[in-house]
């Protein structure tokens, strides 16, 4: 059969499956505030704040709230394209069948081989930081404590976001709201005590380009230091492989991608431009992620107990986002699994709780073995620094994809849908801001602000085009011996 929703020649509907695989993901688990606060935890707010958009201040200077506002009008166009096709396709291979459909199968395919490798690594990524937050945080108030002993709070972490898989989604899903909650709160009245201190030092010239640093003065300083703020808003998609267990998933995962882009995005705002003016515009190009000029030593220095908030708050964004990305990653397993192209028993369901348990597994093994390994291998700062690298490398590209694909399917599947602003001049503005951030990425110096990467750092190019480099063998076998499986990653169970 072909139609406009499934894509997919010769597709069997799912319901002619039978055992365990055919029960499915459970319906209408969830609804709108755990769906956005699936999006708002991958974000992973607190760490952001706390320690990936100061990386922009050493480019913007004190107007890194306005190369902060430009990153969160560059990630609207990329949230629009997700957006616009979650709401034709609920279905939880979201980024792989959105570009199956829009493109071609094969291109779905490999993205999603692409996707579900990172998102697995997620929670690795955030251990790891859970690992050394905590123990560096308990050296520091507790010099008994061994810093480098990091790795039983890594592993403990590792157990939450386990058992709040096996629980199935609506555990996870509460899990998420809660921590996000918090985080979130923490960040805002923080900001808000900032603003009030500051008095008459609050100023919007913040907004405009006349505090960005000597070395990067004017407009570049800002699109600098946004390049690198960008990067903070990675996970705002997270609502997408949700959509066969949400309630309404046309409009709810739609709201909630472009509400947690928005929502996020205001926080980040806030939050920046309220450290910026406390701290001081002409010397914010040395704020920080630790020390005396970070959010912390803030806390620490001029708020006292306030610093343990901040802490607790950023702990809590490592488990939340580690546990988003396990949601993530456990859907497109068993989505891939329900066709074929993962071991058929990723599609496993359990039947009190209708969580995806050999997927879930499969992905606590990963987290805690490649924790352990590339830890104690590279050290938990350089292994969180290579992990990091190698997911935003994949994700970008992802985005990219995802952007063209937006333009595909209205173009090809959905005409009489067409509209140029939404499904044109936006995605092609997504794949155009999005370039310069995953030559940042890659280490790639096509601009004057982008940095060569040092080892172990620099492994994760490498090792990307390998996992993708195997994608494409797997891909060549596949179309030729099981084709249908790669068809396949085009349909959208959810309308079976």
């Amino acid at each position: 059969m072909t139609d406009e929703t499934s894509g997919a020649v010769g597709a069997k509907p799912i319901g002619t499956a039978s055992g365990p695989a055919a029960r499915g993901l459970r319906r209408d688990a969830v609804g709108l505030r755990e769906v956005l606060f699936q999006s708002i935890t991958a974000m992973a707010p607190g760490a952001a704040v706390a320690a990936s958009i100061p990386a922009g201040a050493a480019w913007a200077g004190g107007s890194l709230p306005l190369a902060v506002l430009a990153a969160l009008v560059a990630c609207l166009f990329t949230a629009n394209s997700v957006a616009e096709l979650a709401r034709h396709m609920p279905a939880a291979g979201s980024v792989a069948t959105y570009s199956a459909q829009g493109l071609h199968p094969a291109v779905g395919f490999l993205v999603a081989w692409g996707y579900v490798a990172v998102q697995a690594m997620i929670p690795t990524l955030l251990l790891l930081q859970l690992g050394f937050t905590t123990a560096g945080t308990l050296s520091t108030e507790w010099h008994g404590y061994p810093a480098g002993l990091w790795w039983p709070w890594a592993l403990a972490g590792a157990v939450v976001i386990g058992l709040a898989g096996v629980y199935g989604i609506r555990g996870s899903a509460r899990l998420g709201t809660v921590l996000g909650a918090f985080e979130i709160a923490v960040f805002v009245v923080f900001a808000v005590l900032l603003i009030v201190d500051a008095g008459g030092h609050n100023t919007l010239s913040v907004f405009g380009t006349g505090h960005t640093p000597a070395a990067h003065h004017g407009l570049s300083g800002v699109i600098a230091g946004s390049v690198y703020t960008v990067l903070a808003f990675a996970g705002f998609e997270a609502a997408a492989p949700l959509a066969e267990e949400a309630a309404d998933p046309r409009r709810t995962v739609r709201r909630a991608v472009l509400g947690a882009a928005v929502a996020i995005g205001a926080v980040y705002v806030l939050t920046t431009y309220a450290m910026d003016v406390y701290f001081g515009p002409g010397r914010f190009s040395g704020f920080g992620t630790d020390g005396p000029a970070s959010w912390g030593g803030v806390a620490r220095a001029s708020y006292g107990l306030l610093w343990l908030f901040v802490f607790l708050a950023v702990v809590n964004s490592t488990i939340a986002n580690a546990n988003a990305g396990a949601n993530v990653s456990t859907r497109t397993g068993f989505a891939l699994g329900r066709i074929g192209v993962l071991p058929r028993g990723f599609a496993y369901v359990s039947e009190r709780h209708r969580s995806p348990l050999v997927a879930v597994g499969v992905q606590f093994a990963i987290a805690v073995g490649a924790t352990l390994a590339i830890g104690l291998g590279f050290g938990p700062v350089n292994g969180f620094l290579l992990v990091a690298t190698a997911i935003v490398v994949v994700v970008v590209s992802v985005y990219i994809v995802v952007n063209l694909a937006c333009v595909g399917y209205f173009l090809r599947r959905r005409r009489s849908d067409f509209r140029v602003l939404r499904h044109l001049v936006l995605p092609v503005l997504g794949v155009l801001v999005l370039i310069p951030a995953l030559l940042t990425a890659a280490g790639i110096p096509a601009f004057s602000f982008i940095a060569r990467l040092t080892a172990p750092v620099s492994y994760a190019g490498p090792a990307v085009l390998v996992w993708m480099a195997l994608g494409v063998l797997l891909l060549a076998w596949l179309w030729a011996r099981h084709r249908q499986s790669v068809l396949d990653t085009a349909r959208v169970h959810a309308e079976e």
